[in-house]
């Protein structure tokens, strides 16, 4: 489900990946999400899980392989363990879900700590979230 992110209160962005089966801020997910035209059709894409909403649920932002080079929302992770073909991704800092456990499809990989801090940064500085 997707949610506007400037809608969200304070939020702590904590990086505490374990790789358990369960979504855990700074693991990179596989999960089915709608197109932004919302007509029912979606695909499998990575997400980057950046905090809990609930005992249930977690807050991720969509990643994308497609260039987006000096556009704002937009930021660079390069490549990791999450893309087969190694290819440099990106991450929406204004696109951000609401996961349900049930709806994780994999753990693909962690993101390291300092490329973390690089996406935690640009959040809270955006949205005044904090960084934990």
């Amino acid at each position: 489900m997707r949610i506007d992110p400037a809608s969200i209160g304070d939020l702590l962005i904590g990086y505490a990946p374990q790789r358990d089966g369960a979504p855990d801020a700074g693991e990179i997910i596989w999960t089915w999400v709608p197109y932004e035209e919302n007509d029912g059709r979606g695909k499998d894409r990575p997400l980057l899980v950046i905090g809990r909403q609930s005992s249930d649920r977690v807050y991720a932002l969509r990643m994308t392989s497609k260039p987006h080079d000096g556009r704002r929302d937009f930021l660079s992770i390069g490549s990791g363990a999450w893309d087969a073909q190694g290819r440099e991704s990106w991450v929406d800092i204004e696109l951000l879900y609401s996961v349900h456990e049930t709806g994780l499809r994999r753990e693909a990989a962690v993101l390291d700590r300092s490329r973390y801090r690089r996406v935690s940064t640009a959040l809270t500085g955006r949205y005044g979230w904090t960084a934990g």
